[in-house]
């Protein structure tokens, strides 16, 4: 297991690094918001724990992005802040759980433990198989050649529904429908960018373009069902 700590307390960083690395986890550390959204957001890590006074950026508004960003990693939250509203914040934010400052090791560790169970229940599910891309959407991984691309939610969402229509088309309208919702205010314009990122990810020519209609996914350049 892969997990990221972005604590700005240099004494503190070490003795929980420590702690970590002695019960078997890999721990990547971060001591400013910036640089931990950097490395949030390469979708790389089990789980995250986040102090909430951060320099740069506050653990807050770090949670905040990573969420915006269609991240569902498992979040514990490490504060001084002991009041019923800062719970409120922080779990409103997106954070799985919640530990004050000062803290017994045992307890962190078995809060971690508990969501990393609770994350791993979600992950059994089936996978799609298109286009020798193999996707299992409830883990929001792709394995192509026998590696493992992590995506977004968003992106799985619309690497999905390729996939379930292999070989038709799919208007941008209906993507937009599937993927982000009927009443979303999200630009239209927000599909091809989409679909950039999942090019850009799997680096495979099969993710086919209908100038003016939609997309479709298709291994050869036979002429692809009606648009949906």
């Amino acid at each position: 297991m892969k997990l990221l700590l972005v604590e700005d307390e240099s004494k503190l960083t070490d003795a929980l690094s420590h702690l970590l690395k002695k019960n078997g986890y890999a721990v990547d550390t971060a001591m400013d918001g910036e640089t931990g959204i950097e490395m949030a957001a390469t979708g790389a890590y089990d789980a995250l724990i986040l102090d909430r006074m951060l320099p740069a950026l506050d653990g807050l508004s770090l949670l905040r992005e990573i969420r915006s960003l269609g991240f569902d990693t498992p979040v514990l939250f490490l504060t001084a802040k002991d009041g019923a509203k800062d719970r409120v914040e922080g779990l409103d934010a997106g954070a799985d759980d919640y530990l004050v400052k000062p803290f017994f090791a045992d307890e962190l560790l078995a809060r971690l433990r508990a969501l990393i169970r609770r994350k791993s229940r979600n992950l059994v599910g089936d996978s799609l198989e298109a286009a020798g891309l193999i996707l299992y959407p409830l883990r929001c991984e792709v394995m192509k050649n026998g590696k493992v691309i992590h995506l977004t939610v968003k992106e799985t969402h619309l690497l999905e529904l390729l996939m379930n229509n292999y070989g038709q088309v799919i208007t941008k309208e209906r993507i937009m429908e599937k993927v982000w919702g009927y009443n979303s205010e999200t630009e239209i314009t927000n599909v091809d960018l989409y679909i950039h990122y999942l090019r850009k990810k799997l680096n495979v020519p099969y993710i086919k373009t209908v100038r003016g209609v939609g997309y479709y996914l298709q291994e050869d350049t036979r002429v692809p069902a009606t648009a949906l």
